[in-house]
């Protein structure tokens, strides 16, 4: 869930290519299942639920504009976790974006519903999304955007090698407030 009580601050996070993958296990009786035709409806619920978006209506609308023209890549680069009853409670998005002229691998989505949060779902899911990047991307570097209200999702990121940035070098981004992020964030990193 997002802690809106914080101050907003947004923070750009790299892993360098070249670290080692980190594996987590699901907890028992979930399990990862790739996108399939008809589950943008189940992204729009999950992102919602976390309050990415103000209704699934909105969430899906994004996804349709966004990521549906590329059905192929989604179905390889979307992964959900469903629980012991086959819904799907979590899911972590494999894209990309451009950065001026360069293609990055960049981390769309990463959400978990509320009611499954704290169970160690965010973990693996990150871990399993870290290994489908090198998979498809091989040992490049991965990048995802977020923000100080998602601090629990940045302890779990850091966990598995990313690194809040100051700047990115010959990138669009130019210069990002790191030092007021941290002093934001002070007490809540691990």
């Amino acid at each position: 869930m997002l802690d809106k009580t914080l101050e907003y601050v947004e923070i750009i996070m790299r892993r360098r290519g070249n670290r080692k993958l980190r594996s987590i296990d699901l907890p028992e009786g979930f399990r990862i299942v790739m996108y399939k035709e008809g589950d943008e409806k189940d992204w729009a619920d999950i992102e919602s639920s976390v309050g990415e978006f103000d209704s699934s209506d909105k969430a899906l609308e994004y996804f349709k504009g966004k990521y549906l023209p590329y059905q192929d890549e989604l179905k390889r680069r979307c992964i959900f976790i469903k629980d012991r009853k086959g819904k799907k409670i979590a899911t972590f998005t494999a894209w990309w974006e451009y950065v001026g002229n360069r293609r990055r691998p960049w981390v769309s989505w990463v959400a978990v519903k509320p009611e499954y949060q704290g169970l160690g779902i965010g973990k693996a899911l990150v871990s399993e999304g870290t290994k489908l990047f090198t998979e498809i991307e091989g040992k490049e570097d991965i990048f995802l955007k977020t923000q100080t209200w998602s601090y629990k999702a940045i302890n779990i990121y850091r966990k598995n090698g990313f690194r809040m940035q100051k700047r990115i070098s010959d990138e669009s981004w130019g210069i990002l407030d790191i030092r007021k992020a941290r002093n934001v964030l002070k007490g809540k990193l691990r």
